[in-house]
């Protein structure tokens, strides 16, 4: 099977620190500090990088999924926000949210609706974040018909 890397490197203290965060394929380095994970300073964070991965891997089971019911997306659009929250003296991810929408003709809203919930619990990566309750908003989109 493959593996996936990724590497990260910090120099310092909290607040003083400053590091860097790449992935093995080379598209995609940055670096990250407390200010860009805590405030709203420059630079990646961790949650970032999960609410990244969490609609990539969500979007892309979308589609297959779709597809192999006979209902390929024209187009499939999905945003991710991952809360991170300070409980007893301790960080933790709370909660990630996920908004879709997707174009898919000849597929009924109630069945889309099945779909995107069934593959928000059995995507790779929902199913690896399975301890933090993931929201999802799904949309169809609504397309217009030519009159014959």
């Amino acid at each position: 099977m493959v593996v996936r890397t990724a590497k990260a490197e910090w120099k310092g203290g909290l607040k003083g620190g400053i590091g860097g965060i790449e992935v093995e394929s080379g598209a995609f380095a940055a670096p990250y500090g407390f200010q860009s994970r805590m405030e709203d300073g420059p630079g990646t964070n961790p949650e970032e990088l999960i609410a990244a991965a969490q609609s990539g891997c969500f979007t892309m089971a979308l589609a297959a999924a779709l597809e192999s019911g006979g209902h390929p997306a024209r187009m499939i659009q999905t945003d991710a926000g991952v809360k991170l929250d300070a409980a007893s003296g301790a960080f933790s991810i709370t909660r990630i949210e996920l908004e879709t929408v997707a174009d898919v003709p000849g597929l009924d809203e109630g069945a889309f609706l099945r779909i995107a919930d069934q593959t928000k619990k059995t995507c790779p990566v929902s199913k690896a974040l399975a301890s933090v309750p993931i929201a999802l908003k799904a949309t169809l989109l609504k397309t217009a018909t030519a009159d014959a």
